[in-house]
């Protein structure tokens, strides 16, 4: 076990970077400043996310460039990536700049554009705001997240495939349709046979595709379902793992292209794309809206993530995992 070195950064959790008279004594005592942060590398990135204007304050007087560059990106950049406007206000009172070219394209002040609080910034005569793609893409998320809302419970996956009905998304995976009292008793206690109940999806169509979800397990993003759902469109999966997270994958015409992917960590690097920039940032922290975008569906409701899809249907045996 590491000692808790209080001339340094050791120690401190997320909510300590609320703390103005804990930082402020880390500091006197000869923490460094500029750097020595898990995870964030400097202490301005950490109190950009999760901490509060006066510690902003207290570090920006401190540091010697409030500017300074984190793995492609700036404090300020994160307190507008994390919501956090207070904190960008404090930053810019320190000196930083909102405007600053980073992340292809996306500067604090044009990502902020996309926010809740669209007139953070001023915007300078010359610099490019939204397009209309992007400014279509933060409607559909804002409608998303607000018709999906956020599953209570891990452990369910899902499957959302572009431009299939559920009819045939059946047919693909050679699925039959299920006896009512089978599923009832199947919900009560799924897994009591956990073997059989992995056999057992539920399909809903919505505007755009389908959806096929298993509110107990894994089997609605497996590559055998995924692949065969994706042939000729997209398939965008998500297993919910009550242990490790939301694992995410990407299945195109057939075949998988991405796989074991975080959707809605908030993970951005300056190498990605401009519209992954901007989806990550609209959809942190919902990965399933994050699905049903990618896949292109747009649902009026939140049924097809509930225990009653169009129809329930029972997989072929098989090894889905192939």
């Amino acid at each position: 076990m590491v000692a808790d070195d209080e001339t340094g950064w050791s120690g401190i959790d997320w909510e300590s970077w609320t703390n103005l008279s804990v930082i402020r004594s880390r500091l006197d005592a000869g923490a460094d400043p500029n750097t020595g942060v898990f995870i964030h590398g400097r202490p301005l990135h950490a109190a950009a996310e999760h901490g509060s204007p006066e510690v902003i304050t207290e570090l920006s007087r401190r540091v010697d460039d409030v500017d300074a560059e984190h793995e492609g990106r700036t404090a300020l950049w994160e307190a507008v990536f994390n919501n956090r406007p207070g904190n960008a206000r404090s930053l810019v009172a320190a000196g930083a700049d909102p405007w600053r070219p980073m992340m292809n394209g996306w500067s604090p002040g044009r990502l902020s554009l996309a926010t809740p609080t669209p007139d953070l910034f001023t915007l300078p005569v010359g610099q490019t705001g939204l397009s209309a793609a992007e400014t279509a893409a933060v409607a559909t998320a804002k409608q998303l997240i607000n018709v999906l809302g956020r599953p209570e419970d891990d452990g369910f996956s899902l499957g959302c495939a572009a431009g299939i009905t559920a009819a045939e998304a059946a047919r693909r995976l050679e699925a039959v349709p299920v006896d009512d009292d089978d599923v009832e008793e199947l919900l009560e206690d799924p897994f009591a046979d956990f073997e059989n109940s992995l056999a057992v999806i539920g399909v809903t169509d919505v505007p755009g595709g389908c959806v096929v979800f298993q509110p107990f397990g894994y089997n609605a993003s497996t590559p055998g379902v995924m692949e065969r759902l994706s042939v000729g469109s997209v398939c965008y999966g998500l297993f919910a793992n009550p242990k490790s997270g939301n694992q995410g994958a990407v299945a195109r015409d057939g075949a998988i292209e991405e796989w074991d992917t975080h959707p809605g960590g908030g993970s951005v690097s300056a190498d990605d794309s401009a519209q992954d920039i901007l989806a990550a940032y609209l959809y942190h922290r919902r990965a399933v809206a994050y699905c049903f975008a990618g896949a292109g569906l747009r649902p009026a409701d939140a049924r097809s993530l509930t225990e009653q899809p169009d129809m329930w249907l029972r997989l072929p045996e098989r090894d889905w995992w192939s």
